[in-house]
């Protein structure tokens, strides 16, 4: 942790903060900016964010100059988040708001997020992964996103609970987003049926980069839907289908439509695939991957775009060394 002198966070509304850090018997990782001396960013992990706490927090954010925020295990469901997004409403320097795992519900609490959406247009990034934000939760978030015109970029929602019910109010969304570039759904069961209600979505979509797939239940079915949309996108960058059962004739489909597609620079696929049974279909099966890893190359080169660990979707720069990162 770098040494910080009290003199850094003198301003009134940064005296709450820093009493939190004082007095917490867990660590916050805290990291000032010395040129405009204020407080920067804040992480807090495994401390329960709630009665004194939370209140102070969330005045000082009335004011603050805070751009980063991490509140991760924190016990943030109900009153501490209400309090949370009640300042956050207001605040116009947080750029990045972090709330893993705090078992965040599909009712109040994704009832406050959807309307931190509607107000708040300088946020650019929220991770809600590992929560229970659900289906009923996605279409409350949903809400709010087709009331951005500026600010949220990337939305995680890896372990949601969300299944192909939710995808429902995704698609209502996807055609009017203007800013969200990066989409993580990974981990959660959205099956090939969820990949079919937003495959037309997805390609009248013309803002989102990146999405994530990850360990979404989807096969073969599911892949040639995402080949179609690939066929017909424009902008798309980066798709992780990585821990899914996508097989030969999945591959074939992806593989077709990046000899089509000019943007994808990044199709992220283990490199274990799910095994085929007959020795030929194995060999078509490596074929394929090498096809589509040189197809991504060759967009990448085209587009004087590499992608870089720094530019993954977040959850995936951890696993990349057990992955096929095909740009």
């Amino acid at each position: 942790m770098p040494h910080i002198c009290p003199i850094y966070l003198t301003a009134p509304s940064l005296r709450h903060v820093f009493f939190l850090f004082l007095v917490s018997s867990s660590v916050f990782d805290v990291r000032v900016d010395r040129q405009s001396v204020c407080l920067s960013r804040l992480d807090v992990c495994n401390v329960p964010m709630v009665d004194y706490p939370a209140l102070s927090l969330s005045k000082a954010l009335l004011t603050s100059r805070l751009t980063v925020l991490h509140l991760h295990n924190a016990q943030l469901s109900g009153m501490p988040l209400y309090t949370l997004v009640g300042a956050l409403k207001a605040n116009r320097a947080l750029q990045e708001l972090h709330l893993t795992n705090n078992l965040l519900n599909s009712y109040q609490d994704a009832l406050q997020l959807g309307d931190l959406l509607r107000y708040n247009t300088t946020l650019k990034t929220l991770e809600l992964s590992n929560n229970a934000v659900a289906d009923s939760g996605l279409e409350e978030l949903c809400d709010g996103l087709r009331r951005q015109t500026a600010g949220l970029r990337v939305l995680l929602l890896r372990n949601n609970h969300i299944t192909a019910e939710g995808m429902v109010h995704l698609a209502k969304t996807l055609p009017v987003l203007k800013v969200l570039q990066v989409l993580d759904l990974g981990e959660n069961f959205l099956g090939n049926e969820g990949i079919q209600v937003i495959r037309m979505p997805l390609m009248v979509n013309c803002s989102v980069l990146q999405l994530g797939l990850a360990q979404a239940s989807i096969t073969c079915e599911g892949a040639v839907a995402l080949a179609e949309f690939l066929a017909e996108s424009h902008q798309i960058q980066r798709l992780d289908l990585r821990q899914n059962e996508v097989k030969v004739g999945g591959l074939m489909a992806l593989c077709l439509a990046l000899r089509i597609n000019g943007s994808l620079a990044s199709l992220d696929l283990d490199l274990a695939l799910p095994q085929e049974q007959e020795e030929f279909l194995m060999e078509i099966q490596t074929r394929l991957q090498s096809e589509i890893a040189q197809c991504c190359l060759t967009n990448a080169r085209l587009s004087g775009r590499t992608v870089e660990a720094s530019e993954m979707l977040p959850a995936e720069a951890d696993d990349a060394a057990d992955s096929t990162t095909t740009a």
